[in-house]
C-alpha cells in the first residue's frame, strides 16, 4: 500500500472516530461506544507507525536533493557539478575515516587544499593536522538537522545557527499588562515606557564521548560508514542536548524549558501521580490569551503521561484524546496539540510533569562548527579499533518574561 493510500485510510478512521464522539454525547456514550473508540484508535496508531517509516525514506531522498541544490547555489555551480563535489567529499571523508590523512590519494589531497582555499574552509569544521578539516559541511549540517528526531524540544522550539559561540544578550519585554487610555479634550496624554531587559544566551560544549569502530567495519566497502558514524553521533548528542534543553539547571549547563517555565496549576492533594481534565483546563487558561491567540501554544509531556491522559474523560464521559483527521494535523487533548518529550519528568510527587504554552519562545542556538576527530593510538589499536570523537557547541534558554510557558505540578502527596 502506498503512503498516500495509508494516509487516506488513516484520515477516514480519524473522521469516523470524531463522528462517533459527536454522535454520542451525554448518556449515549457507553461501553459499546468506548470499545469501538479503542479499536479505531488502535488502527490509527498502527497506521501512524507505518506512515512515519515510509515518510522517513522519502525525507532522506528529499534531503539529498536539497543538499545538492544548496551546494550548487552556495558555490555558484550546476546541480550536476554540486552532486559530483558532494560525492568527492564523501569519498574523501570515507578514506579519512578508514585510514586517516595518510590514506588520502594525491588527487584527494589536492581537492581538499583547493576547496579550503576557494571556499574559505567549505569542508572545514576545524583546522587540525589530524584531519578535522576533512569533515564535509554537509555532514555537520545534516547532523544538526537530524537532532530534531531526538527528544522533542527541537521540533517546537525556535532554532537558530550562528558561526561563532560568543555570548549573546537576548532582548526581552513583557507587554501583557500594558494598555492605552481615554483622554479628554485638551488633556495631556499619560506615558508608560515599556520595560526592556536582556537575558544571556550562552552555548556549551557537548561531547559525543568516544565512538569505537572495529577495523573490519572500516574495511567493508559495503558499509556506509558515514551514515553509521552520523547515526551514533546524532543519538548521543541528540539525547544529551534534549535533556539539557528540557531540565537543565542553568548552572554550567543550558536553562531547560521546565526550569524556565512558571507555575500554572498545582494538583490538589491526592494527585501526586495523576492529573484531571479540569487541571488541563486550568493550565491552559493560566497562560495569557495574548500568547494563546498566536497559534503556537501546545502541551508537552512524557509518553507515560500521555498514556494516562488518554484515559481521561470529559464531563459527558467521552475520551478527551482525539486523532488528527489529516496526517499533518496533530492529535489533540481537549483541542490542544501536544509534543512527546521523553526527558520530561513523569508524574510523581511535586513533579512538573506537563508544560503548556508558546514553545517558540524557547531559543536553541547551534554553533555551525561540529568537530570530529579520528583517534588511532595504541589504546584503540590493541583492540583492533579506531576511535571517533565529536564536539558540538549549543545552548538553549526560555527567552520570555511574560509567562508564555506554564507547568502543571503534581501534588506533594
Amino acid at each position: 500500500m502506498s503512503i498516500q493510500a495509508k494516509r487516506e485510510q488513516r484520515s477516514a478512521l480519524a473522521k469516523e472516530t470524531r463522528a462517533l464522539m459527536d454522535a454520542n454525547t451525554g448518556d449515549n456514550w457507553g461501553a459499546e461506544q468506548q470499545t469501538k473508540y479503542d479499536g479505531l484508535v488502535a488502527q490509527i496508531d498502527r497506521l501512524d507507525g507505518e506512515i512515519d517509516r515510509d515518510q522517513k525514506l522519502l525525507d532522506i531522498e528529499a534531503k539529498q536533493k536539497h543538499s545538492t541544490r544548496t551546494r550548487a547555489e552556495r558555490d555558484g555551480i550546476s546541480d550536476d557539478e554540486a552532486e559530483s563535489r558532494i560525492l568527492d567529499d564523501k569519498s574523501i571523508f570515507r578514506a579519512w575515516v578508514a585510514g586517516g590523512v595518510e590514506n588520502l590519494t594525491a588527487e584527494q589531497r589536492e581537492i581538499v587544499a583547493k576547496r579550503r582555499e576557494e571556499m574559505r574552509n567549505t569542508m572545514s569544521t576545524t583546522t587540525g593536522s589530524e584531519g578535522g578539516y576533512l569533515v564535509p559541511r554537509e555532514f555537520s549540517a545534516n547532523l544538526l538537522e537530524a537532532l530534531k528526531d531526538y527528544g522533542g524540544m527541537r521540533s517546537v522550539a525556535q532554532v537558530i545557527r550562528t558561526e561563532t559561540g560568543a555570548a549573546m544578550d537576548w532582548p526581552t519585554t513583557n507587554a501583557t499588562s500594558e494598555e492605552g487610555e481615554i483622554v479628554g479634550e485638551n488633556v495631556e496624554v499619560g506615558s508608560e515606557d515599556a520595560t526592556f531587559g536582556t537575558l544571556a544566551h550562552v552555548v556549551y560544549k557537548f561531547s559525543s564521548k568516544d565512538i569505537t569502530v572495529p577495523f573490519e567495519l572500516l574495511q567493508d566497502s559495503a558499509i556506509d560508514i558515514e551514515a553509521h558514524i552520523n547515526q551514533r553521533l546524532t543519538e548521543r548528542l541528540g539525547r544529551i542536548t534534549n535533556r539539557m534543553f528540557t531540565t537543565g539547571t542553568g548552572t554550567n549547563q543550558p536553562h531547560g524549558v521546565v526550569t524556565g517555565a512558571a507555575a500554572g496549576k498545582v494538583g490538589a492533594t491526592g494527585k501526586a501521580t495523576s492529573v484531571g481534565w479540569e487541571d488541563l483546563v486550568d493550565l491552559e487558561h493560566s497562560v495569557d490569551p495574548a500568547y494563546r491567540r498566536s497559534g503556537n501554544c501546545s502541551l508537552m509531556f512524557h509518553d507515560n503521561t500521555l498514556r494516562e491522559l488518554k484515559k481521561l474523560k470529559d464531563t459527558e464521559g467521552r475520551p478527551i484524546w482525539l486523532p488528527g483527521v489529516d496526517v499533518s494535523e496533530p492529535a489533540t487533548l481537549i483541542g490542544m496539540r501536544y509534543t512527546i518529550n521523553q526527558d520530561m519528568p513523569t508524574m510523581a510527587a511535586n513533579a512538573k510533569s506537563i508544560l503548556y504554552g508558546d514553545f517558540s519562545r524557547y531559543i536553541i542556538r547551534d554553533v555551525m562548527q561540529v568537530m570530529l576527530f579520528r583517534m588511532a593510538d595504541s589504546a584503540y589499536t590493541r583492540k583492533g579499533q579506531v576511535g571517533f570523537l565529536a564536539f558540538m557547541r549549543s545552548g538553549g534558554r526560555l527567552m520570555d518574561v511574560g509567562g508564555a510557558l506554564k507547568y502543571y505540578q503534581n501534588s506533594a502527596t
